[in-house]
């Protein structure tokens, strides 16, 4: 396997730091340490730590597939199957963590109340590239969910229950909260498909 790049080792430091301890809390002299590279290497590549937030936005977007929806989805080809498989692997994450994990997109989004404009524009891409795989999904489930369906609300709904329930979870301590919520929304489903069975 090839070495990597300073830059590659920086976004992959990073996005471990920002996840465990914010990125208000991460400083300069943390990425050094972890990456065991010279100042003068980092700032070469990025000239301030916002550039190096930029570049993990930028990072996480571009690569929702293998980071996050492949190993989600390993196996998995309903489609429907998919979205509550996604939210499966986020709940491994909360398990894992003993309850400390929290999504990186939906952490970085509140701990930055004012955001850089290029920063808020990475989070929302961030987010709709999730509600996009979601979208997909329901879209390739067809009939099985209603026609007049807004598939792009419903996509939206999964994100703000995920993110809420990680939240609660984190919270909380206790997976039960995550559970629950993913239970409402698999309720939800069964009345979709049974409506749209009745309409058929």
């Amino acid at each position: 396997m090839a070495a990597q790049s300073p830059r590659e080792k920086i976004i992959q430091t990073a996005i471990e730091l920002f996840w465990l301890k914010g990125y208000n809390s991460t400083s300069v002299a943390d990425l050094l340490s972890r990456t065991q590279l010279n100042s003068g290497s980092l700032y070469h590549v990025f000239p301030s730590k916002q550039d190096v937030l930029v570049g993990v936005l930028e990072t996480l977007r571009d690569n929702i597939g293998p980071m996050l929806l492949e190993p989600a989805w390993g196996g998995v080809a309903d489609p429907i199957d998919k979205i509550f498989a996604l939210l499966a692997h986020y709940r491994t994450g909360i398990i894992e963590t003993d309850c400390n994990y929290g999504c990186p997109i939906g952490s970085l989004a509140l701990e930055l109340h004012e955001p850089d404009p290029k920063v808020r524009e990475l989070l929302a891409a961030n987010f709709d590239a999730w509600t996009g795989a979601v979208e997909q999904c329901l879209k390739d489930a067809g009939s099985r969910l209603p026609a007049k369906l807004d598939r792009q609300a419903l996509a939206e709904f999964i994100l703000t229950t995920m993110e809420g329930a990680v939240m609660q979870a984190r919270t909380h301590r206790d997976v039960a909260y995550f559970d629950r919520a993913v239970e409402q929304l698999r309720q939800h489903f069964a009345l979709l498909e049974e409506n749209a069975r009745v309409r058929a």
